[in-house]
């Protein structure tokens, strides 16, 4: 049944990013989708290796409400910072622990610290991470941590 499902939904998304519905267009979409099910089911049977994802639906899609506001508030700071005349940066490489059990919790919580702007995650360590922000203050290691928190509240348990 999964196996059916996820073809379904490449089908349609390979339709919906063409956006051609010839049938020899149909045709090669039919072909990828079979031969990627293929090398998936081979390289399943191989290492056995599966990613579970287990978030709460519900809470995630507020999550994505919010760190959209969140980068379109941190991307304000940066265009003023750009634009201003003496260009006041505070560079400052630091570090900021998470609380995610799940690997999958952990790379929401980077890449959200990496997507809004002035900040990226440069390396993790078992614990935290090594955060570089282009214009530090204080504020930047509380809100981290209510992003941290909101992506932990996300996790419904553990993935392992």
């Amino acid at each position: 049944m999964k196996t059916i499902l996820t073809s379904v939904f490449m089908m349609a998304l390979w339709l919906m990013l063409s956006g051609i519905y010839k049938p020899m267009l149909i045709g090669f979409g039919l072909v990828s989708v079979g031969l990627v099910m293929i090398i998936v089911r081979r390289m399943d049977q191989i290492d056995g290796d599966h990613v579970r994802i287990f978030i709460k639906p519900i809470k995630f899609i507020l999550y994505i409400f919010w760190l959209l506001k969140e980068i379109a508030k941190s991307n304000w700071n940066v265009t003023k910072i750009i634009l201003s005349r003496t260009m006041p940066l505070k560079q400052n490489l630091f570090e900021v622990p998470y609380t995610q059990k799940s690997d999958l919790g952990q790379v929401i919580f980077a890449n959200s610290i990496t997507l809004t702007p002035g900040t990226l995650t440069i390396e993790t360590e078992s614990g935290d991470f090594l955060v570089h922000a282009l214009s530090y203050n204080l504020e930047d290691t509380e809100s981290l941590r209510d992003m941290d928190r909101r992506v932990t509240a996300i996790e419904s348990r553990l993935d392992h």
